[in-house]
């Protein structure tokens, strides 16, 4: 189910494709073919009966089983200013922009057809309904108020401009109580939603359908949790050292 490499074979059922990679369930639900309990048929019959391009559909799920790996030798605390703000938008929150809504829609179909089974599952819908209506403004605000105050901090300290502490004592932003304040709601959310599904895991017999849910819910909080240290850990220590050296300039 986890992201073990394997070529696309047409004479594989959308059901099989999804149970070795839970990433190809997008694709089908693009297309508007099942993979849950009835996609059985082999998909290059099934793209024939509902007249679509097998090859653009194969196309299509090689993309989605690629796996693009990020060396853990990454050294992002010695990453510049810019290019770390700029790898925070747009990786992380091109991902929530992308993944959220695609997650939540997922979970909502899911929930329509198994609630009687798993009660639980109405209290995890409103969780991550929640997740969304933190996550989105506190993206806002951080890309039209928080980064641009931390980049203009960062230029006028790098270049010593005479207006730099005017600057800060002016403009400045509660940088540490933005991040943390919201950081700290989000990760509360993060665990409550960890502690319905049982840390993502599921039985073996489940459907495919439960799987994949619980595998993109894995996904959102690995990818949130990475994007959430980058800030906090690294972002908000550099920024924080920026306005004491501006200040004792």
């Amino acid at each position: 189910m986890f992201l073990q490499p394997f070529k696309i074979d047409r004479q594989l059922s959308p059901a099989d494709i999804v149970a070795k990679d839970y990433r190809t369930a997008d694709v089908f639900k693009k297309y508007g073919i099942g993979y849950c309990c009835g996609g059985k048929w082999p998909i290059e019959m099934t793209c024939e009966i509902q007249g679509i391009s097998v090859e653009k559909l194969q196309q299509e799920l090689e993309a989605a089983v690629r796996t693009v790996p990020v060396s853990n030798q990454l050294n992002f605390p010695k990453w510049c200013i810019d290019f770390l703000i700029d790898y925070i938008i747009n990786i992380h929150h091109q991902y929530l922009r992308q993944s959220l809504p695609e997650t939540m829609d997922l979970l909502k179909d899911f929930v329509q057809e198994h609630a009687n089974k798993f009660p639980w599952l109405s209290e995890l819908e409103m969780k991550l309904d929640l997740l969304t209506q933190q996550v989105f403004p506190a993206m806002k605000r951080e890309e039209e108020v928080l980064f641009p105050y931390i980049r203009q901090i960062a230029h006028a300290c790098k270049d010593k401009e005479p207006y730099a502490v005017l600057l800060i004592k002016t403009l400045r932003k509660p940088v540490e109580d933005t991040i943390f304040n919201g950081h700290e709601a989000l990760t509360d959310t993060i665990f409550s939603i960890r502690a319905i599904t049982n840390q993502y895991n599921t039985a073996p017999n489940v459907c495919t359908s439960h799987k994949v849910v619980m595998a993109k819910l894995k996904e959102l909080d690995n990818d949130l949790m990475h994007h959430l240290y980058l800030e906090q850990s690294i972002l908000l220590p550099k920024a924080m050292s920026i306005e004491k050296e501006v200040l004792s300039m």
